[in-house]
């Protein structure tokens, strides 16, 4: 039975709800018809449920249970005990959807999602599949391990990482802490280039990184990735699975922007990892890192398309090709 719901502040979008889930109090949109086929979008960093403000809608209008959580460490989801370890390496966040979705008596769902959001899509689509009908991931397969992340880089692609190094200090946990929206302002700036929001878009987001604990979540996330930081033991078995890279058999469209300035792999490297129907689309028109927000339209696409080929799978069908998608301006319809 699904846990008791309330409502907080409300986001630009819909009504903020709270359920229990595993060791959060978690906040989250909820739009479209219950009995609809489930949808869960992830935000990343630094971003939040914002992200989904346009895609919600549309998903919403076509038929689907659409949920947007925010993640730990963002927005009104708390920890229900002061003692629970702040922990946000991957496995941990991935398991927090995997959660929400048995607060919610959601057995199984769509997850999409970009950045972090897209890792622990990805996540859930790999030690999960049984949860997950399809899956819409940014930036592809981001799946990763201590051992992955202590291996030294080319220069330029070091570089890209500055702020991975940067919180690895505890100058950079302090400047964090102190100037959070300055430090998220900038990485909307160099991870989208091309995307000209205004200071109210930015602004409804980056109230959602007040969270108590958000400055433990972001700098325990990079730090773990390095090996700086301790997991949970109990999260070591999934942890060395992923380690393995596993691939992901349920149908899979990934998406990149021909603008997105943060670091991301190259849709080559990671197409094999995908062995069920797949597809993969780079969106042209100045389409940066928040792809959710910049091209609501086609992310939304993507979902639909997915649930399609999760319908057609059952029978058999199996779909692989790659392709260009010129984005459409705000105004066009979405084709059903």
């Amino acid at each position: 039975m699904a846990q008791a719901v309330i409502e907080s502040p409300a986001t630009s979008f819909g009504p903020v709800k709270l359920v229990d889930a595993g060791v959060l109090s978690i906040g989250y949109v909820e739009a479209g018809p219950a009995d609809g086929p489930a949808v869960i979008l992830i935000h990343g960093w630094p971003y939040d449920v914002h992200s989904f403000a346009e895609v919600t809608p549309m998903l919403a209008s076509a038929g689907f249970h659409v949920v947007v959580p925010y993640v730990r460490g963002y927005g009104s989801t708390r920890f229900l005990s002061d003692g629970t370890i702040r922990n946000g390496q991957q496995a941990v966040l991935a398991n927090d959807t995997v959660e929400l979705m048995d607060a919610l008596n959601l057995d199984t769902a769509i997850i999409a999602g970009f950045d972090w959001g897209g890792r622990s899509a990805d996540i859930v689509a790999a030690l999960w599949p049984e949860r997950c009908t399809g899956l819409v991931s940014v930036s592809g397969y981001l799946i990763g391990s201590q051992a992955g992340g202590k291996l030294p880089l080319a220069p330029e692609a070091e570089r890209q990482w500055w702020y991975q190094y940067y919180f690895a200090t505890e100058r950079g946990r302090d400047g964090y802490d102190k100037c959070r929206r300055e430090f998220a302002k900038l990485i909307w700036r160099t991870a989208s280039p091309k995307w000209n929001f205004d200071d109210a878009t930015f602004d409804r987001s980056a109230a959602s990184f007040d969270n108590p604990d958000h400055v433990h979540i972001v700098i325990h996330n990079y730090r773990w990735r390095l090996g700086l930081a301790d997991g949970e033991a109990e999260y070591d078995e999934l942890e060395k699975r992923l380690a393995s890279g596993p691939k992901i058999s349920v149908p899979t469209i990934t998406l990149e922007g021909d603008a997105n300035g943060a670091p991301h792999p190259d849709p080559s490297s990671y197409a094999e990892k995908f062995s069920g129907p797949y597809s993969h689309r780079t969106l042209e028109g100045g389409i940066g890192h928040n792809l959710p927000q910049e091209a609501p339209h086609e992310f939304a696409d993507a979902v639909m398309e997915v649930q399609s080929w999760s319908s057609a799978n059952r029978g058999g069908r199996h779909v692989r090709h790659d392709r260009t998608v010129e984005r459409r301006h705000s105004d066009s319809p979405i084709p059903r």
